[in-house]
């Protein structure tokens, strides 16, 4: 299933979801650009072995590893995810609230896992635990909303209306077992843990704002 669009948008012009994707897509620009894209990585990532709390500068990894991604496929689901449901999330928030929330959740995210491993040498990097912020907070804010999804079963392929509730909590499963199956292993690929954080973390974030975003619907609908 791949999420293409909220069937109601809240009217207002995303900017911070814009800014967040432009530099995103700068970054992997200049991480392709690189004359060693894999020393760029290991510069910018966050290494939960190389984590010294005491010292500011290894702590900077937990919010520049949010803006690195693996490839090309790894930043376009992320920022398909991030415009698709970052809109409505944004003016749920506020403008002013939004950009702290965002990258609070990936701190949040890369703070779970680095947390259950430690010890790890494996490079961490992507907006996905950002992303999962906002997927979390938008399953707080708008669970009735419905989201036109590409739906694909082998050869079948249509476009359906997906309650928000039942795709994100879909996903939510889906990120839950496959992080539970993945705490011991030493292997690299995707880090579901954060995934679980950031998600919890935006829920959490998002429902003591539950009635302000219930008014500003009714404000913008009139």
């Amino acid at each position: 299933m791949i999420p293409l669009k909220d069937a109601y948008s809240l009217s207002r012009f995303p900017f911070w979801v814009v800014i967040i994707i432009l530099i995103n897509t700068y970054i992997f620009y200049l991480e392709l650009a690189a004359s060693s894209p894999e020393f760029f990585i290991l510069q910018y990532s966050l290494i939960p072995a190389q984590v010294n709390l005491a010292d500011v500068l290894t702590l900077l990894p937990f919010i520049s590893s949010q803006f690195l991604h693996a490839g090309f496929l790894h930043i376009i689901s992320n920022m398909l995810f991030l415009w698709v449901f970052g809109n409505n999330v944004e003016v749920g928030l506020g403008f002013l609230l939004f950009p702290i929330f965002y990258l609070l959740s990936g701190i949040v995210a890369a703070l779970t896992q680095y947390l259950i491993t430690p010890e790890s040498s494996i490079p961490m990097l992507g907006a996905s635990g950002a992303v999962a912020g906002v997927l979390g907070a938008y399953f707080a804010l708008f669970p009735k909303h419905k989201i036109k999804t590409l739906l694909i079963i082998f050869v079948f392929v249509t476009i359906v209306d997906i309650p928000a509730y039942f795709l994100l909590f879909y996903w939510f499963i889906t990120q839950f077992f496959s992080g539970v199956a993945s705490i011991n292993s030493v292997d690299g690929g995707i880090a579901f843990l954060p995934h679980i954080g950031g998600f919890l973390f935006g829920w959490l974030f998002a429902i003591p704002l539950l009635s302000k975003v219930q008014t500003l619907k009714l404000r913008l609908l009139s």
